[in-house]
């Protein structure tokens, strides 16, 4: 026996069809696409389409002088295969990204978390000292006197007038210590954007939430800090985590003020000191360009696996 269909029936399932249409809900919400527009346009003309074209420059030879042309992978097979130099800065890069971006990634959040304890004008004072290194414009001056390569070096100083060392160490050119270096300079520089958000989540937590855990068996002031406050603050939790990653893999100025560019034996190299060698002085686009597409599949897989394990906060 056939069944009857209700009159009107199919008429409102093809009305629900075209709402569900991409073009309807950009009608219904044109004001809000408007407004949207100068963002999305200067987003996709300055990041968007430079990072596709570089992606299709990876994959040819290019000097700017001369057309772009077509070699398929061989900037890749050269890269992982034939040069050196990337392996070691790419081994820089890696070692500089796991100690200073999870490390850096806890202290602004410890920092935040005991800066908020305070109030009024002793927490804005705090949170501008430890903010400070990270916008100062002289801060390589004042750690190139500390680590001079003289006795006049305050370092060199001090560890002289305290017996340590029987004469000077010229540090960011003796091999071993360039690294270690460039991970304490880069680890005073980091407390940046992500810590003054790590301080905006802070004060943005309800405060009755915590009477309501205590209710529920929230004893002290770690459970709450697991409990509640991290979790209430997951979105600033993601933007610090994706601020710091960046920041660790995209280490190059302090690297080149301190141990120069090259450094001694590429001690200090990293992913885009290489980048920048290429591209900016020996003009090699599109090799540059092979390097920077794998700095960039390497930031985004690291951004996505930190999002996956910051998703457990609070579980």
């Amino acid at each position: 026996m056939a069944k009857k269909t209700q009159p009107g029936a199919s008429g409102s399932r093809a009305q629900g069809n075209v709402q569900n249409t991409l073009w309807y809900q950009i009608k219904r919400n044109r004001a809000s696409y408007l407004m949207l527009a100068p963002y999305f346009i200067l987003f996709f003309f300055f990041t968007v389409l430079p990072v596709v074209m570089s992606m299709a420059l990876s994959f040819t030879s290019y000097n700017m002088l001369e057309l772009p042309e077509f070699i398929g992978w061989k900037n890749y097979i050269k890269l992982f295969l034939e040069d050196d130099i990337f392996m070691k800065s790419l081994k820089n890069t890696m070692i500089l990204a796991v100690v200073t971006g999870p490390v850096s990634y806890f202290l602004c959040l410890l920092f935040a978390w005991i800066i908020n304890e305070f109030k009024g004008w002793m927490r804005a004072f705090l949170t501008l000292i430890f903010y400070a290194p990270s916008i100062c414009g002289n801060a390589y001056v004042v750690w190139n006197l500390i680590l001079s390569g003289d006795r006049y070096g305050y370092l060199n100083g001090i560890l002289l007038e305290l017996g340590i060392l029987d004469e000077a160490v010229i540090w960011m050119k003796t091999e071993k210590y360039v690294l270690p270096m460039l991970i304490i300079v880069q680890l005073w520089l980091s407390l940046g954007t992500g810590f003054l958000s790590f301080i905006a989540g802070l004060q943005t937590v309800d405060k009755t939430m915590y009477e309501a855990a205590a209710l529920d068996g929230v004893k002290n002031r770690w459970q709450e800090l697991w409990y509640v406050t991290l979790p209430a603050m997951k979105p600033q939790l993601m933007f610090g985590a994706v601020m710091q990653i960046t920041q660790s893999f995209a280490i190059a100025d302090v690297s080149i003020q301190l141990a120069g560019n090259p450094s001694v034996n590429y001690a200090g190299a990293t992913v885009v000191t290489h980048l920048l060698d290429y591209g900016t002085v020996r003009f090699e686009m599109g090799y540059a360009s092979a390097i920077a597409t794998v700095l960039f599949l390497l930031m985004v897989g690291t951004n996505k696996l930190v999002q996956m394990l910051l998703r457990r906060v609070g579980e």
